[in-house]
């Protein structure tokens, strides 16, 4: 398997129910945060991510933030999710990965990464033996940066067959 294949791509995170948890085996989600769970550099509080991770909380589910977000705005974030994580996480690195599958007690073959970037997201759950999910990003602002490596991961995603980044991926 390519380091920058996903195992599976989604529209967002709330296509990530119990039953598709269980059907994969996972017991824990590593989530990334900006345009996986909260459009980047947004504030604006989001119920609907709230109760979608409250919901898998109760089910037994453990959840752990990791962002290459500032520390003050993960810190902002895991206030209102209501779980561990970190920001700053130097994804794909494998130092905070492993930290959060301490924190969750769980091996890597039970947990997910779950983000909207190849080069972070993906190629780091990949190095690290997780379940890998890719969710189609909340919206197209980022980074300067990241908007370059949006057209490396279309040439990657093409090759494995799908293309969320054609011209119309928002009207989706």
């Amino acid at each position: 398997m390519s380091l920058l294949r996903p195992r599976v791509i989604l529209p967002d995170v709330y296509s990530i129910t119990p039953e598709f948890m269980e059907q994969h085996g996972l017991k824990g989600l590593l989530l990334d945060l900006d345009n996986t769970l909260i459009p980047y550099g947004s504030y604006e509080e989001r119920h609907e991510v709230m109760t979608w991770a409250a919901d898998l909380r109760r089910g037994g589910y453990r959840l752990y933030l990791l962002s290459n977000a500032t520390r003050e705005r993960a810190a902002f974030w895991l206030e209102r999710l209501g779980f561990e994580g970190v920001g700053m996480a130097a994804k794909p690195f494998p130092g905070h990965y492993r930290r959060g599958l301490q924190v969750m007690d769980l091996p890597a073959r039970q947990v997910a990464m779950v983000g909207d970037q190849l080069f972070t997201d993906v190629l780091g759950g990949n190095l690290n033996g997780m379940f890998t999910i890719m969710v189609r990003p909340i919206s197209d602002n980022a980074l300067p940066h990241t908007r370059v490596t949006r057209r490396l991961e279309r040439i990657v995603l093409k090759r494995y067959g799908h293309d969320w980044y054609s011209r119309d991926w928002r009207k989706k």
